[in-house]
């Protein structure tokens, strides 16, 4: 009987590349998996309940409680309509009146919906709560947590049990120095989870050595590389088209989340210094806003051009028709100088030359399989030097052209996989 898997990830599975090729893996070698993951009350067309395959299906959970998602309707309702408001205050009379109980219910989910951390904290300890009731309703053999903000999720499920189950920690990032997790709840948080569970999986080694350091322990090693590409099969996307400009124009392509600590204000500034091509960046973020107002303070709008995210399955048919891509991480912070970097082998897998931050993973690939430039990334100077000598030095170029083909049949997902179905088997074994 195949084993069955739990999989929680936080996000809302739309374009999570390294949680895609995981589910398959494993749904395409004997163990059938539900993921779980959040709904988006933002896009009516995106589906509560997936298949993917056989033994692959998908469960996204509501993100917002009922009550809360009702009560930020009427008072929509009623700020753009005077009589509807009228009749809700009139309701909260009579409420107020028959059942003070209930009126103190409302009052405090009005407060809620407040952009308070009061409501952040309800917000997303309702969603934990709806995960692991999803996570209770079937008989599961093992729980695999896809960072740390569903390890308890997956602990709570795996072992609050009287027969307790397999648990498995990805972690995608370094939890205790990364973006956004300043605080040092995360890093105890994690301390306290990570013995309660059966098997790890990070990224690189660099990441596995420093958990050791940490933790004590050397984790499972699973690298982000992409699926392989048919060539035959991908339809390239008519991006110059899309995007307004000539078929000769050379595209300098960024793709990936707008976010801080990525050197993305380093690539616009760097921008008129490159001799030619238009900078593309595809995809959205929280500080896309900025990068535009930048754009626009130093009109550069016929150098540089934005384009929103687009699904991962399709990414390959635009990422093909850049003449390099861009993998500039900043160093502010451990998390971004142990990256390996899906970004890096999506540019490989497509045959595109990299200029790249000189961190120990990706230039050890770069610069080992001779697929890119090294540059400092925190310099634009450094980083219009890197882009302007790949355009000129055309020889140069070709011979990268030909090394990413080469080194595509090594960094890919159809091997990597092995190492990942060695995990699950390895937690059964010892």
């Amino acid at each position: 009987m195949n084993k069955t898997v739990c999989m929680f990830v936080w996000n809302h599975f739309t374009n999570d590349a390294r949680v895609l090729r995981e589910c398959t893996a494993l749904s395409e070698n004997g163990y059938n998996v539900d993921l779980i993951c959040i709904h988006d009350p933002k896009d009516k067309y995106l589906p509560k309940y997936e298949e993917r395959n056989d033994n692959f299906r998908v469960f996204r959970v509501r993100r917002y409680p009922f009550i809360l998602e009702l009560m930020q309707k009427v008072y929509r309702k009623s700020v753009q309509n005077k009589l509807i408001g009228l009749s809700v205050l009139i309701l909260l009379l009579v409420a107020i009146y028959f059942s003070p109980y209930f009126f103190g219910t409302i009052t405090l989910l009005s407060i809620l919906l407040l952009k308070t951390k009061a409501k952040v904290v309800f917000v997303r300890g309702s969603i934990i709560f709806r995960m692991i009731a999803r996570g209770f309703q079937k008989k599961y053999d093992i729980y695999h947590s896809n960072d740390l903000n569903t390890l308890p999720q997956g602990y709570i499920c795996s072992k609050i049990r009287l027969r307790k189950k397999k648990l498995i920690y990805d972690s995608h990032e370094v939890q205790t120095s990364r973006t956004g997790y300043d605080s040092g709840f995360y890093g105890k948080s994690e301390k306290f989870l990570i013995t309660k569970i059966d098997s790890m999986i990070v990224e690189n080694h660099t990441r596995a050595k420093f958990n050791e350091d940490l933790y004590g322990f050397y984790p499972n090693v699973v690298h982000n590389y992409p699926f392989k590409q048919d060539e035959k099969k991908i339809k390239i996307a008519p991006l110059h088209d899309i995007l307004g400009i000539t078929k000769d124009e050379k595209i300098l392509l960024y793709q990936g989340g707008i976010q801080a600590g990525r050197g993305l204000e380093k690539l616009i500034q760097a921008a008129p210094l490159f001799n030619e091509g238009t900078l593309v960046f595809i995809g959205d973020g929280r500080i896309k806003p900025d990068l535009l107002k930048m754009v626009d303070e130093m009109n550069l709008h016929g150098k540089v051009k934005f384009l929103p995210k687009v699904p991962v399955e399709e990414l390959p048919s635009y990422t093909k028709n850049a003449y390099l891509g861009f993998q500039v991480l900043n160093n502010t912070n451990f998390n971004h100088y142990s990256a390996s970097s899906n970004k890096l082998f999506e540019y490989m897998m497509s045959g595109v030359p990299v200029v790249a931050c000189s961190f120990p993973e990706i230039k050890r690939v770069v610069e080992g399989e001779e697929v890119g430039v090294c540059v400092d990334s925190h310099d634009y100077n450094s980083i219009a030097k890197g882009v302007n000598y790949l355009l000129e030095h055309k020889s140069y170029y070709e011979q990268l052209l030909l090394n990413t083909t080469k080194a595509r049949k090594i960094y890919n997902w159809e091997n990597e996989q092995l190492s990942l179905l060695k995990c699950y088997k390895k937690m059964y074994t010892n």
